[in-house]
């Protein structure tokens, strides 16, 4: 959000956004001043005062900037409600403010509420389209079984308050469809676009995709595999360790949240590589690092008679800056793509993920083609 405002006030340069690329000039994207954000929290917070915590963890916002869009946060406060923490599992819960903790409502309340919330906020803003983003911590695993294989089956569990078949993300995710909004699934929470909620989103023709956008080591790998398999030199071991802090390494913490996180990460060699190394993903919570991550990876492989080399590489990165025009890309891209009619998996969004749904190849390389392809056919 301090980017799109800064941008729009020409307070920041345009760099690190896909969609300011001279391929995309010809496309009539949303412009940052055109773009209204609002939507629902479990904190008690301002955004003036999480743009601040952020600077402070990384120097990425300066508090100068901060102060020169004081009246946009303060415009942004007024459009953020609370929102639901409905079976978030304890690390999550324990962020929530009291109110939120206290929700007593059904399921089928809640996607009632927040699918109003998302309807009056479009209705007051008299917004074009809304765009719905799920930002939310990382989920603890939940078991897929037949009640998340079908929308009757779904339909079912909430009507009768089987809050052990849902988590917030997915009551989130229900609520876009409902009110006739595009949906991006930004975390690697399993449950959140499961096969209903998919069924949803199609038979009410709207487009979504996720999911885990792609920001540090993941992104790394997709890029590099490829080199080994273009020269079949042999990857024998690949082993990841990542060390983050802030919310997102917090929760992290917690071991079921850690898996989903762990699942989305590990299953891009195989993909890519046509068959499995020894790989191991390990993360750590280091408090001390605060919004930045860094990832060091070795790479044991194998090339001509047979002889054994290594390589390795350390990323360090500053997980807001490189996640927050992944957002921004996707809204304008996703935006365009609505208004045009597009429905479905959007597939040439694949680049931006992790595990991107309805995608075979998890070579960066093929989804950045994918990507180029779309948008020729949209300047055609």
């Amino acid at each position: 959000m301090a980017g799109a405002h800064a941008m729009a006030k020409d307070l920041a340069p345009r760099v690190g956004l896909m969609t300011e690329l001279e391929l995309l000039a010809d496309l009539p994207l949303a412009g940052f001043g055109d773009l209204v954000f609002g939507g629902h929290d479990i904190r008690t917070t301002t955004t003036e005062e999480a743009a601040l915590e952020i600077g402070r963890d990384s120097g990425s916002i300066a508090p100068e900037l901060v102060r020169r869009l004081a009246r946009d946060f303060r415009a942004i406060d007024k459009r953020i409600i609370n929102g639901t923490a409905q079976n978030a599992g304890k690390v999550i819960t324990q962020m929530a403010s009291a109110e939120v903790r206290g929700d007593r409502r059904s399921l089928r309340e809640t996607v009632e509420d927040l699918s109003a919330d998302i309807e009056a906020f479009r209705k007051r803003e008299r917004c074009d389209r809304v765009i719905v983003v799920n930002l939310a911590s990382t989920e603890a695993r939940i078991e897929l079984d037949k009640t998340h294989a079908s929308l009757q089956a779904l339909d079912r569990a909430i009507d009768r308050n089987q809050r052990s078949k849902v988590r917030p993300s997915l009551l989130y995710a229900y609520a876009a469809a409902q009110a006739g909004c595009p949906f991006i699934h930004f975390t690697p929470s399993n449950v959140t676009l499961c096969a209903a909620l998919r069924e949803l989103f199609e038979a009410r023709a709207l487009p979504y995709m996720g999911a885990d956008g792609k920001t540090g080591e993941t992104l790394v790998k997709s890029a590099l595999a490829p080199m080994f398999k273009y020269r079949n030199l042999r990857v024998l071991s690949w082993l990841g360790y990542n060390l983050l802090g802030d919310r997102d390494g917090l929760v992290l913490q917690e071991g079921e949240n850690k898996a989903s996180k762990i699942d989305s990460k590990d299953s891009l060699l195989p993909n890519i590589l046509g068959y499995a190394p020894q790989t191991r993903v390990a993360i750590d919570y280091v408090a001390s690092l605060g919004d930045r991550k860094t990832a060091w990876d070795y790479i044991h492989f194998e090339g001509f008679l047979g002889h054994r080399m290594h390589m390795e590489f350390t990323w360090h990165g500053c997980d807001a800056i490189l996640a927050a025009p992944l957002v921004l890309d996707m809204v304008r891209l996703v935006d365009l793509a609505a208004a045009r009619g597009a429905s479905g998996a959007l597939t040439w969004l694949g680049c931006f993920f992790k595990s991107p749904i309805g995608v075979a190849t998890q070579d960066l390389h093929e989804q950045w083609h994918a990507l180029e392809a779309w948008v020729r056919s949209q300047q055609a």
